[in-house]
C-alpha cells in the first residue's frame, strides 16, 4: 500500500492543476470572442443567445423599432415624458376641383374652332366665290348633307341663302359669313330651353336618368357631368343601375371619388338595375342630396325586351319620386343613325335632353339641327373631348362661331 500512496498523490495533485486551469482557458477563449475596440460600421453586431437561437433556428426575423438614442451625456437636457404615439391613419386622397362652367365654354369653342370643320369653311368657300352658278348651290346642299343636317332642313337652308346672295348681289367673306351666321343660328334655335333640370324638390332631390346604346360615353357622361354639378355647388349622389357591363360600376365610383360623390351600387353581377336605381334614389332623399344621378346599361335600341327595361326603371324609380332630366347621350359621328336611336329612346322613356359626344370632328356636327327638328328636344351638353372637364352646356351661338372662325 505504502508503494502506492507516491503515485496517487501525484494523480492527485495533476487533477488539481487541470481543474485550476480550465478556467482560466475558458474565460480566455471568451475573450477572445469579444470586440476590444468600438466597432465601426462594417463589423457585424455580436448576437446574444436568443437571436443566435432564432438564427440557427430558421424562424422569421423580424425588424423592431429602433431604439431611441438618448441625449449625450455632456449635454444637459430636462426630462422629457415619453409619450406612445398612435399609428398615423393613411392619407385620405385628394379631392380634385372641377374646372368652372365658364371656363369650359371658352375652351370649348377654341378647340372646335381649331378642329377641320368642314361645315362652316366648306360653305364659306363655296358662298365667297365671285360666281355662285346653280353648280355651286348643289355643292353648298352636298355639304350640309354631309354635315348630317338633315335633308329638309338643307332645303330650307339652301332656299334661304339663295334669296339672300341675290338681294344683296355682294359676296365679301365678311357679308357670307354674317349672313352664314344669321341662318345657322336659326337652324340650331337658340330659343329652345337648355338648362338642366336639377333643382331639389322641397322634399327629395331632383333625378336625372342617363341612357343610350352601348359605346356612346354613358358612364364616363354621367362622371363628367358630377364634375359639372360639383362645380356648381349641387350635393350629388350617383346611382349604378348599368349592372351587366363588367366594371361599369367600379367605373362610375372612380368618376365620383374624384370629387368626393358617393355611388350607389350593388356588390352582385347581374343585379336587377331597376332595384339598384330605386335604392338609389332613397338614399339620396335619406340624405337630402341635391341631385341623383342614375347610369343605366347600354342597350340596342332595337331590342324590345331591353328598352321595355329602360322603362321599368323609370317607373321604378316614379315610385318614391319624380324623374326630372332624360338625357340621351349620342355619338355625334354617328350622323343619322343617332337619330334613328333618339326616335326609339324618345317613344320609351320620354327624352328631356341631348348629350352629344365627340363633337371634336365637327363633319357631324349638323346632326344638332336634324335631332332637335325630329325630336323637338333640345341638345344641352356637348363633349369636345376625353380630359374630365371636357363637358359643357350647349349654347347655339358660340357653336355656330365656333364652325365659322
Amino acid at each position: 500500500m505504502n508503494e502506492f500512496l507516491p503515485i496517487i498523490l501525484s494523480i492527485v495533485v495533476g487533477l488539481a492543476v487541470i481543474g485550476g486551469l480550465i478556467p482560466v482557458f475558458l474565460k480566455a477563449r471568451r475573450s477572445s470572442q469579444n470586440y476590444t475596440g468600438p466597432r465601426d460600421a462594417n463589423d457585424p453586431a455580436p448576437l446574444d443567445s436568443a437571436a443566435s437561437t432564432d438564427a440557427q433556428g430558421g424562424g422569421t426575423l423580424v425588424e423592431d423599432r429602433p431604439e431611441p438614442q438618448g441625449p449625450p451625456s455632456d449635454i444637459g437636457t430636462p426630462n422629457l415624458e415619453t409619450v406612445e404615439l398612435e399609428p398615423e391613419a393613411p392619407a385620405a386622397p385628394s379631392l380634385e376641383t372641377p374646372l368652372p362652367v365658364e371656363g369650359r365654354l371658352v375652351r370649348l369653342r377654341a378647340r372646335l374652332a381649331k378642329s377641320n370643320n368642314a361645315l362652316g369653311k366648306g360653305l364659306l368657300a363655296l358662298l365667297s366665290r365671285d360666281t355662285i352658278d346653280e353648280n355651286v348651290w348643289e355643292e353648298v346642299e352636298e355639304t350640309l348633307l354631309l354635315a348630317d343636317i338633315g335633308t329638309d332642313s338643307t332645303m330650307d337652308l339652301v332656299d334661304t341663302l339663295r334669296d339672300r346672295v341675290k338681294v344683296l348681289g355682294v359676296r365679301s367673306p365678311e357679308h357670307v359669313q354674317a349672313m352664314l351666321r344669321e341662318e345657322l343660328i336659326k337652324l340650331m334655335d337658340p330659343t329652345m330651353d337648355r338648362t338642366l333640370n336639377i333643382s331639389r324638390h322641397d322634399d327629395r332631390p331632383a333625378v336625372l336618368m342617363v341612357v343610350g346604346v352601348n359605346g356612346v360615353g354613358k358612364t364616363t357622361t354621367v362622371g363628367k357631368l358630377a364634375r359639372v354639378l360639383v362645380a356648381e355647388d349641387k350635393d350629388v349622389l350617383l346611382g349604378a343601375a348599368d349592372t351587366f357591363r363588367a366594371a361599369a360600376a367600379e367605373q362610375l365610383a372612380t368618376w365620383g371619388a374624384r370629387v368626393g360623390v358617393p355611388t350607389v351600387k350593388s356588390d352582385v353581377d347581374g343585379a336587377d338595375p331597376a332595384s339598384v336605381a330605386f335604392e338609389a334614389v332613397k338614399v339620396g332623399i335619406e340624405q337630402e342630396v341635391d341631385v341623383v344621378m342614375i347610369d343605366t346599361a347600354g342597350r340596342l335600341q332595337n331590342k324590345v325586351g331591353l328598352m321595355d327595361e329602360l322603362g321599368k326603371v323609370k317607373r321604378v324609380i316614379e315610385k318614391q319620386a319624380t324623374v326630372d332630366e332624360v338625357l340621351l347621350v349620342l355619338d355625334a359621328t354617328t350622323g343619322q343613325n343617332g337619330l334613328t336611336q333618339a326616335k326609339v329612346f324618345a317613344e320609351v322613356v320620354n327624352i328631356t335632353g341631348i348629350v352629344l359626344t365627340k363633337l371634336d370632328g365637327t363633319a357631324k356636327g349638323g346632326i344638332v339641327v336634324a335631332i332637335q327638328k325630329t325630336l323637338g328636344v333640345p341638345v344641352k351638353l356637348v363633349g369636345l373631348g376625353e380630359g374630365a372637364d371636357d363637358l359643357a352646356p350647349f349654347d347655339a351661338e358660340s357653336f355656330v362661331d365656333a364652325l365659322l372662325n
